[in-house]
């Protein structure tokens, strides 16, 4: 064998061994933050005292006139009660926690002065692959605008916001509790009915948070109900307050989307 094919060999066995060993150490750190963020999970699930809460008082937002509207069967579902107080003081981004029906969507939601902080930090601010479900740094949690935008890795190990991928599914679809989100915060507690769902490659239009006028708001509604994959026959208006959960789909950049209207708001 000539000087020439042993050393071409001797290149093949090292970049062979060099791209084991960083697929070995990237499956291991995968494997760690994976574990961490699910016991960190948890924690802050038993931190928080989830619990169901009916208020005497609360409010309905934009209810349709038409009595028989879908809307009307959602508006006795329960509130969410949260120990903020506590979740505050292990990290004070905390500015809300989500639940989304029938998927594991039930995470604090923290807020940074970045979208790109909490993509690889975890809620204890630690770095970990994993990120954190984290608010648009536009919105403002307290004085919802006309679109909310909450973020969060789609992870096939369902974590954050990977387990969205069953709202693509008609089993999720046909069963009606399941278009309903819970979004709590320190001073108020909301529930919002789910308009639409979709994937669709990156863009910027679907995470627009200014409009000029009502009119181009009316485009934005119209356009994100018509992408939907089904009909959840709901109407919406410029009357309408939207929050929209953004997550990635794969290695493309194809996002999967959930627009959701609110109805119903009580104060803590």
């Amino acid at each position: 064998m000539s000087m020439k094919n042993k050393n071409l060999i001797y290149i093949f066995i090292y970049l062979s061994i060099l791209i084991i060993f960083f697929s070995t150490s990237y499956i291991f750190s995968w494997y760690i933050d994976k574990n961490k963020t699910e016991n960190l999970a948890e924690e802050l699930k038993e931190l928080s005292d989830i619990k169901d809460i009916v208020f005497d008082n609360y409010t309905l937002i934009n209810p349709p006139i038409d009595k028989s509207d879908i809307y009307y069967e959602y508006i006795d579902t329960p509130f969410m009660e949260i120990n903020f107080n506590e979740l505050i003081k292990e990290n004070s981004d905390t500015v809300g926690w989500i639940l989304v029906n029938g998927t594991e969507v039930n995470y604090p939601v923290v807020q940074y002065s970045d979208n790109d902080f909490y993509l690889n930090h975890s809620f204890d601010k630690e770095k970990n692959k994993v990120g954190w479900i984290f608010l648009d740094y536009r919105n403002d949690i307290d004085e919802l605008g006309y679109n909310t935008i909450i973020y969060g890795h789609g992870r096939k190990d369902y974590t954050m916001f990977g387990s969205l991928r069953e709202v693509l599914k008609e089993e999720w679809f046909n069963d009606k509790s399941n278009h309903i989100i819970k979004l709590s915060t320190k001073d108020e507690s909301t529930i919002w009915q789910i308009i639409s769902v979709y994937e669709i490659p990156k863009e910027t239009f679907y995470i627009t948070t200014y409009f000029k006028n009502i009119y181009k708001y009316q485009e934005f509604l119209d356009t994100i109900r018509n992408r939907s994959k089904f009909n959840f026959n709901t109407n919406v208006d410029t009357n309408d307050k939207i929050l929209t959960l953004s997550t990635c789909k794969d290695i493309y950049g194809n996002r999967i989307v959930v627009h959701a209207k609110l109805i119903k708001k009580g104060t803590n």
